[in-house]
């Protein structure tokens, strides 16, 4: 008896250990999806707010962009947006860290997602 009482035992730490990461991943995924991130050019004329999934969800460009040429002004709009979306790589990844921890499978595997999608802004050529 005393090995279906040991069975059950282990039955239930496991099922309780499952509801806990299953309570904890769900946590992080409230915590990301409200997570927004913001970025600005250097000279402060263009601001690119991004949501939770990397989408661009508010641009605020300052009058004085109109002196931009077009190339340039599409150029430094596409960097300040990866900036934005870098930035909220990194706030997931601190998220990450909070919940579940960036040792775990989840942690690695929400991480990894989102250096993939949003890796770090590269300097722009200067030959273009």
């Amino acid at each position: 008896m005393r090995d279906v009482d040991a069975a059950e035992d282990w039955l239930d730490s496991w099922v309780a250990s499952v509801n806990t990461r299953a309570a904890t991943t769900a946590e992080l995924a409230r915590q990301v999806a409200s997570l927004t991130a913001r970025a600005s050019s250097d000279d402060g004329l263009i601001t690119v707010t991004v949501g939770s999934t990397g989408q661009v969800e508010n641009l605020e460009l300052d009058e004085r962009v109109h002196r931009i040429p077009g190339p340039d002004l599409a150029r430094e709009i596409l960097q300040v947006m990866r900036t934005a979306q870098q930035r909220l790589s990194a706030q997931v990844a601190e998220q990450v860290r909070q919940t579940v921890g960036a040792d775990t499978e989840t942690g690695r595997a929400v991480i990894d997602s989102f250096d993939q999608r949003f890796p770090a802004p590269q300097e722009p050529d200067d030959d273009r």
